[in-house]
């Protein structure tokens, strides 16, 4: 069983921004004393933190950047926009009726990325 997410997981955008994650305890589970993530975890600026910039000229503030450069792909500052949950989450393990997010999860950004899980947060879980 791949491991589950939790507090402190690191996140890659294809488009090249690394992002952190922020799980809230509201649902109660830990692991290592850290709170786990579900799917449903993937609200920019409050799940996901960007830190880095946004290459996909899908991004407006992308495209204008690169208009005003005279075309030359000019980089900004990632703000993603995320449409629906993590796909699939777990098939088996649920915390509130809610799938949990393990580490083979994907996240689609509306400007073209795929936000995939580089690291969980923690690599086992212990059971208290």
């Amino acid at each position: 069983m791949p491991p589950v997410v939790c507090m402190g997981a690191a996140m890659q955008c294809t488009f090249g921004a690394t992002i952190q994650f922020v799980v809230l305890p509201v649902n109660r589970v830990m692991a290592n004393y850290m709170p786990v993530a579900t799917a449903m975890e993937n609200a920019p600026m409050v799940n996901l933190v960007p830190a880095g910039v946004c290459t996909s000229l899908a991004n407006p503030t992308v495209a204008s950047a690169t208009t005003a450069a005279m075309g030359v792909l000019t980089p900004m500052p990632c703000v993603p926009v995320i449409p629906g949950p993590w796909a699939p989450g777990s098939l088996r393990v649920k915390c509130n009726h809610k799938p949990m997010l393990n580490s083979p999860c994907m996240l689609n950004c509306a400007y073209g990325g795929v936000i995939t899980i580089t690291s969980p947060g923690q690599f086992r879980v212990q059971c208290m």
